[in-house]
């Protein structure tokens, strides 16, 4: 598309959006809305050279202020983090379906030409991934309906959302559902993070305090894949404008492995060896997961390919970073 279009992205000051906004930088384009929630100083990322908005989409008005003028959106806000925060916040993810429902709205209203929507695997049905040994998860997999609680019934009537609009209003969306996203810059203390940053940050305090142990959620054999953001930027570009992805595909890495084997990476990139603790009664999510790639690679000949071990490791020295330089955190 034109650099000169203007380009929405909606929870711009979150982790995804952040990166988001950064990356359509790189590529030269110059109208750029930025929205969310959050005051400026918290945002992840911010860029002056964007026009940055604080608005509550959650309210219609907002949602018009944030797409009038604008040609693409990207949807990435909700209310929402890792398993710790969306078992004991289900109302809370809930009402994110406001944001989507003004979204489209206004995005009817003002003709916009193409919307992205950011769904989640949390649509997939519980039943499908009681076994650790998970067969990996097809777009299909979905229906007959059993999905998260609270957030994962969310996406999933937002998903449909972005499926009437289309068909009846001829609105052109996209939806992906991202699988376990993780990078640098993003939440990765205070109960909203996930897996990969809880674990990079425990190890880390393991490190720096002396007191080599870690505590883990479940009995660590739960499996999970976990994809890089910078392929998680690059796979919500590809669908955004493609001309084939017509229904909600899976957008993740298919490289499952356990919780294990996730706290033996961050442990080889720390050099140390931790006692682990497992606390069997915190809040673990399902107990296998994995992205099936099959869809994407044959409508986008292409999938997300980076390996756990690399991406694990900038995001382990970005937290060690944000870490040692916070005059907050006795460690």
């Amino acid at each position: 598309m034109s650099t000169q279009k203007k380009i929405v992205v909606c929870g711009a000051g979150g982790f995804i959006g952040g990166h988001l906004v950064a990356d359509l930088l790189r590529q030269g384009h110059t109208n750029l809305r930025a929205v969310d929630i959050k005051p400026l100083d918290e945002w992840y990322q911010k860029f002056d050279q964007v026009e940055n908005l604080v608005l509550d989409l959650g309210e219609k008005e907002a949602c018009e202020k944030a797409l009038e003028g604008s040609a693409h959106v990207y949807n990435l806000a909700a209310d929402m983090g890792g398993m710790g925060f969306i078992e004991n916040n289900r109302a809370l993810c809930m009402l994110t379906v406001l944001i989507n429902t003004h979204l489209l709205m206004a995005a009817k209203k003002f003709g916009i030409d193409r919307y992205f929507y950011a769904s989640s695997a949390c649509v997939y049905a519980a039943g499908k991934q009681r076994d650790p040994n998970v067969t990996a998860l097809k777009e299909e997999d979905a229906y007959p309906a059993e999905a998260e609680d609270g957030y994962g019934w969310e996406k999933l009537f937002s998903e449909r959302m972005c499926r009437h609009f289309s068909e009846d209003f001829g609105l052109l969306t996209r939806v992906a559902r991202f699988h376990n996203v993780y990078g640098p810059h993003g939440t990765y203390d205070g109960g909203r993070e996930k897996a990969p940053a809880a674990i990079c940050r425990k190890v880390i305090k393991a490190k720096l305090s002396g007191e080599h142990n870690i505590e883990i959620w479940g009995d660590g054999h739960q499996t999970r894949s976990f994809m890089y953001i910078d392929d998680c930027v690059l796979g919500i570009q590809k669908i955004m404008h493609s001309s084939n992805v017509t229904m909600p595909i899976n957008l993740g890495s298919n490289e499952m492995v356990t919780i294990n084997q996730l706290v033996d990476i961050a442990e080889d990139i720390a050099g140390v060896k931790l006692k682990r603790n497992y606390n069997l009664k915190a809040p673990k999510g399902v107990n296998g997961r994995n992205s099936d790639n099959t869809l994407i690679k044959k409508l986008l000949n292409w999938e997300p390919s980076i390996a756990l071990r690399d991406g694990l490791d900038k995001t382990y020295h970005w937290i060690y970073g944000e870490v040692t330089s916070n005059s907050k955190k006795k460690y």
